[in-house]
């Protein structure tokens, strides 16, 4: 306080008497108020007076959108002021409107609750409802929708029990002493008909739409097509009276021999080409055992036999079906071949004299057939189709000795495996099942979400294991002995298969793995490194088969949809 009072002084050297002086004064308003001149006592002083603003005119009154009653006269700005905020430029009608539901406003009407559902399922089961307008001229009897039916049924909701019908009259004897005549619970109707014969008209009916039927379930049966061979060479026998399926002993290769080379070396040099096939190959296989005949199925409906050593001539050609060759097939002599084609037709040709010795189908198309390689089983063979099964054929008497049926798609490949007791199919359910001989339930089951479609499966030499052409462009492998795992360790790579079915094959001392691909190229693997060793250009167009030779170290034959077969060494 004392410094607050020499505060503002205008000079500092003034004497202490006058500072004195000062402390005596004291400004009025530091002195304490005096009670005669004090109106605290009898005024009451208001901290928030009500205050008229300027402009009150234009301040809004705000309304609650949920108020059902407003007690003064409010003004349109006030009635449809927006209800948050300013008023939002681009929204409708619609959307400014209230809404207490995503459809609009709904309010609230008071209904009983089965009442409502049972106008409502009334209306979605006969077509009509009670009117639910509420409103002076609603009588409450007037209906919605379907009124004929409302009309007709009498206003019938789906809770009221329909009208009991009339019931035919039954006979009856329930004496059970009259044995001959009981009747019981089963007595006939009146004027009830034991036989339902129909008349003239509809038999006439009946007959049309069986006709109709016939004709659109059944297949339309071709002529019958010439089946014939052509001889292409004229020394088709040598002077001893032997025929060209004679394996020739003057080759310096010993072809009867069943011990591999010792060793294989990767072929280098392309050193022959067969050509005479107007349409892509399908299919090439070895002669047995002697490998000195080349036997291949092609896309123009015909099958070609040629000399592997030699003149590397066509020998014979053999044309009977309709459409494109799908597999062939050697017996295990060599004497006999089958052909499958998509004209649904199997049929067993000789391979000397060129002649059908039997036809076989099932009005399904085969997609793989194979001869039993049991030589007491010589007369049987097994052909996947493309109606799920495995049909197994007697050759003797044409007839169907064995049906497999449990894949879920067409069947792609058949192997025998284990000294021929059992049997490996894939199919296009990307699965594959083992099966044993002539027992129609699968042994074992395999199926991998992983896996795809296998189209070409081949086994190896030593009768181990199975190299699979998976269609995500890999080769895998499975044991073919007890367990038939996949080997996880041992898959191939690098090629470009997916959509094509490319035969593959093992060299003879299982020392590489040979692939063609769908770009016309064949690769060779190493087999134990799976390490890819060599690849080229084989053909224009996909390269569907491969086969090295079973005799030579380093020979091998690539078939592909340019129409041609090339021989490597």
């Amino acid at each position: 306080m004392l410094g607050l009072q020499t505060y503002g002084s205008s000079s500092e050297g003034e004497s202490d008497n006058e500072q004195r002086g000062r402390e005596k004064e004291e400004p009025a308003h530091l002195k304490p108020l005096d009670t005669k001149h004090s109106l605290s006592k009898s005024l009451a002083i208001v901290a928030a007076p009500e205050v008229v603003p300027i402009g009150a005119a234009a301040v809004p009154r705000t309304l609650d959108p949920t108020l059902k009653e407003v007690t003064y006269n409010p003004k349109f700005d006030e009635m449809y002021a927006p209800v948050k905020g300013p008023e939002h430029p681009n929204m409708t009608m619609q959307q400014r409107a209230p809404r207490n539901t995503l459809a609009g406003y709904v309010e609230k009407a008071h209904i009983n609750a089965f009442e409502f559902e049972n106008q409502r399922r009334t209306f979605h089961t006969y077509g009509y409802a009670l009117d639910p307008t509420v409103d002076e001229t609603a009588d409450g009897q007037s209906f919605v929708g379907d009124l004929q039916s409302a009309y007709d049924d009498n206003g019938k909701t789906v809770f009221e029990p329909p009208k009991a019908k009339k019931m035919r009259k039954q006979e009856k004897n329930d004496n059970p002493e009259d044995v001959e005549g009981f009747l019981g619970p089963w007595g006939k109707f009146e004027n009830e008909l034991s036989i339902a014969r129909p008349n003239e008209q509809e038999r006439a009916e009946l007959d049309e739409l069986l006709s109709k039927r016939h004709k659109r379930g059944r297949i339309p049966e071709d002529k019958p097509l010439e089946e014939k061979s052509t001889l292409h060479i004229k020394d088709a026998y040598d002077y001893q009276g032997r025929s060209y399926l004679h394996a020739p002993h003057d080759l310096g290769v010993n072809l009867r021999s069943n011990a591999p080379p010792p060793k294989c070396f990767l072929p280098k040099a392309h050193i022959h080409t067969w050509t005479g096939h107007n349409k892509g190959i399908s299919s090439v296989r070895w002669f047995p055992r002697t490998a000195h005949l080349l036997l291949s199925g092609s896309m123009d409906c015909r099958v070609k036999l040629w000399e592997v050593y030699g003149d590397r001539r066509c020998i014979r050609t053999f044309s009977g079906h309709r459409q494109a060759i799908k597999d062939i097939a050697w017996n295990n002599r060599g004497t006999q071949f089958l052909s499958a084609s998509y004209d649904r037709y199997i049929k067993l040709w000789d391979a000397e004299t060129g002649d059908v010795i039997s036809r076989f189908t099932t009005r399904k198309m085969p997609f793989c057939v194979k001869f039993h390689p049991d030589n007491s089983k010589q007369h049987l063979f097994v052909a996947g189709t493309s109606d799920k099964k495995i049909i197994c054929w007697d050759t003797r008497s044409g007839d169907i000795v064995q049906e497999y049926d449990r894949h879920l798609g067409s069947v792609s490949t058949i192997t025998f495996v284990d000294d021929n007791r059992r049997f490996v199919t894939t199919s296009d359910d990307k699965s594959m099942r083992i099966w044993e001989w002539d027992i129609p339930v699968d042994m074992k089951y395999i199926a991998d979400p992983t896996m795809h479609s296998m189209p070409a499966v081949t086994l190896a030499p030593n009768g181990k294991w199975m190299a699979c052409q998976s269609l995500d462009n890999k080769i895998v492998i499975f044991s073919a002995l007890n367990r038939f795992k996949m080997n996880r360790k041992k898959t191939f790579t690098g090629h470009m298969v997916s959509g094509y079915a490319c035969q593959l094959d093992f060299s003879p001392d299982m020392s590489y793995l040979v692939s063609g691909d769908g770009d016309g190229k064949c690769y060779i693997w190493d087999w134990k490194t799976t390490k890819l060793y060599k690849k080229w250009q084989a053909h224009d167009g996909v390269c569907i088969s491969t086969l090295w030779h079973p005799h030579e170290a380093s020979k091998l034959v690539t078939a592909g949809w340019d129409g041609q077969i090339k021989y490597w060494d």
